[in-house]
């Protein structure tokens, strides 16, 4: 798996699961304080596809994930 796809795949986990957390029809319901959670996340893919500066690939790339498919 590249740096790419792994950001990604966290990234949809960590929207899924604030939100089953956050909202309050599930019945993983906490509190509606996971939804800034979930803004969070969105605000950071949305910032890191015009900067390319992402925390996550960085940690990869520094773990030796490989960057893309060659």
């Amino acid at each position: 798996m590249t740096t790419e796809r792994i950001v990604r795949i966290v990234a949809g986990l960590f929207v899924l699961l604030s939100l089953s957390l956050g909202v309050e029809g599930s019945p993983l319901f906490q509190s509606s304080n996971w939804l800034w959670f979930t803004a969070f996340v969105g605000a950071n893919l949305f910032q890191s596809g015009f900067t390319r500066f992402c925390p996550l690939e960085m940690i990869l790339k520094k773990l030796g994930i490989k960057e893309s498919c060659q």
